[in-house]
This record gives C-alpha cells, sequence and structure tokens, in this order.
C-alpha cells in the first residue's frame, strides 16, 4: 500500500513537472513571437520611411561600388513576370545599369521578351562590350543550365588541350587543373561573366539556388524575403549597407 502511494506521487510530481515545461516552452515560444513581430514591424516601418525619403542617409548611394548586382529569384515566385519588371524598374530609377537575373529552372528566360519590352532602357548582355554603354541597362539572364552546360564545356576544352599536350611532349603524367585553370577555359567559351558584387535572393531559401559558383567567389549575398513581399526601401536598405561596408580582401 505504501509502495502504491509512492508511486502515485512520483507520478504526480512527474505530471506537475511536464506541464511545469509545457508552460515554460510556451511562455519562451510567445516571447519569441513577440520579439520576431516586432522586428518585423521595425524592418517594414524602416522600409517605408527610406521609401518616403525620411531617412537622408540612405539618398547618398555609392554606386561606383555596385558594379554588378545579381538577382537571383526561386523559379516559382519567378513566374510572378509583373513583380521582376517592377524590381527591375526600381534598380533602373536607382541607376544600377548593370544586372543578372537568375533563377533554376529558365522561367526568367522565357519571360526575356515580355521583361526586356517593358524595360525603356535596357538591352541584353552576351558580351563583355555589351557594358561599355553606361546610358543603358544590361541584363543578364542565367539558369541552372547554363552553369551546367559551361562547365561541361570547359571541362572538354581542357581535356583536349591536355590530350594534345600529351601527344605533342609524349608527357603522360596525371595532370592536375587548378582554379585558375579553369577561368581561363570559361573565358574561351565566353562564358565567364563578370563577378557579381551584390546578389539578393527572392524567395524562401536563403542560398544561392544553383548560381554559377565560380562568379561568387568575393560576392555579397544577401536574402531579401519573398518576391511578392519585396519593399522599394529594402531594396536601397540592401545597397546602401554593401556600400559602406569595407572589404578586407580583393579579386
Amino acid at each position: 500500500m505504501m509502495d502504491l502511494r509512492i508511486d502515485m506521487q512520483r507520478a504526480s510530481f512527474a505530471q506537475i513537472g511536464n506541464l511545469g515545461l509545457l508552460l515554460l516552452w510556451h511562455i519562451v515560444h510567445l516571447f519569441v513571437s513577440i520579439w520576431y513581430f516586432l522586428l518585423g514591424l521595425a524592418y517594414v516601418l524602416q522600409s517605408y520611411l527610406i521609401s518616403g525619403g525620411v531617412l537622408k542617409s540612405y539618398k547618398a548611394l555609392n554606386l561606383g561600388k555596385l558594379r554588378y548586382l545579381a538577382i537571383v529569384i526561386e523559379s516559382e515566385e519567378a513566374y510572378q513576370t509583373l513583380k521582376v519588371i517592377e524590381l527591375l524598374q526600381w534598380l533602373e530609377a536607382i541607376g544600377v545599369k548593370r544586372v543578372c537575373l537568375y533563377d533554376t529552372e529558365g522561367v526568367l528566360k522565357k519571360s526575356k521578351e515580355a521583361i526586356l519590352n517593358k524595360l525603356k532602357n535596357a538591352s541584353e548582355f552576351k558580351a563583355y562590350e555589351d557594358l561599355v554603354d553606361q546610358n543603358r541597362m544590361a541584363l543578364e539572364i542565367l539558369s541552372f543550365s547554363d552553369g551546367k552546360e559551361a562547365v561541361t564545356k570547359a571541362a572538354n576544352l581542357l581535356f583536349v588541350k591536355y590530350l594534345k599536350l600529351a601527344k605533342s611532349v609524349g608527357d603522360h603524367e596525371e595532370k592536375i587543373f587548378t582554379e585558375p585553370n579553369m577561368d581561363e577555359a570559361l573565358k574561351a567559351i565566353s562564358c565567364r561573366g563578370p563577378d557579381p558584387d551584390l546578389l539578393l535572393v527572392y524567395g524562401p531559401a536563403r542560398c544561392h539556388l544553383g548560381f554559377p559558383a565560380w562568379r561568387i567567389r568575393y560576392t555579397e549575398i544577401v536574402h531579401m524575403g519573398q518576391l511578392k513581399s519585396m519593399r522599394y526601401g529594402s531594396l536601397i536598405k540592401a545597397i546602401y549597407m554593401f556600400t559602406t561596408v569595407r572589404q578586407n580582401y580583393g579579386k
């Protein structure tokens, strides 16, 4: 009988402890939710203040540091063509002249004509010569297949070059290809575009979604949230923050 009472007391204490932990978890969860809600509210308010020109410091953008901007959009959101066009129009108004658009599945490529027709002062980037005209926005549009195809072509070029060298010199030792070798091969096949200084990611994922890795070795990457929730003030802030950051390494 005594053992039964002890077991019941232990069970009661365990239940009380579990209820206490559950209550503590809910309290912590509530405080964290409130904290993130307030952060989001402050973020939206700051965005509107920047858009309205109230925060004067964000008007002084040093666009000389932003030579090439990349925009990565999650493929499902890339179907929002009007939003993509609006984003590019904002960049055009800010004064950004060199932009690379990327999505994994090539949705943006299918909308290329519609996008270029809506932009008053933009042309498609195909070669470095297209970057000379500072009066027009040079727009490069990429997908995952471009990076995959580029690596395949570059690897094939290096392989052929190695075979020719081995036959002419008679050196059949294993060849180790380095990063400069790959860079040279990518340039030779015209797949080595400019390295973006800043990469903005629109979508739920906080990653570059397969953007060519050899072009973002020193790129600053900023997650901007979902495309449907994009804000002009947030775009200005991201560019401003990049231009004010000192980089202690170079290309």
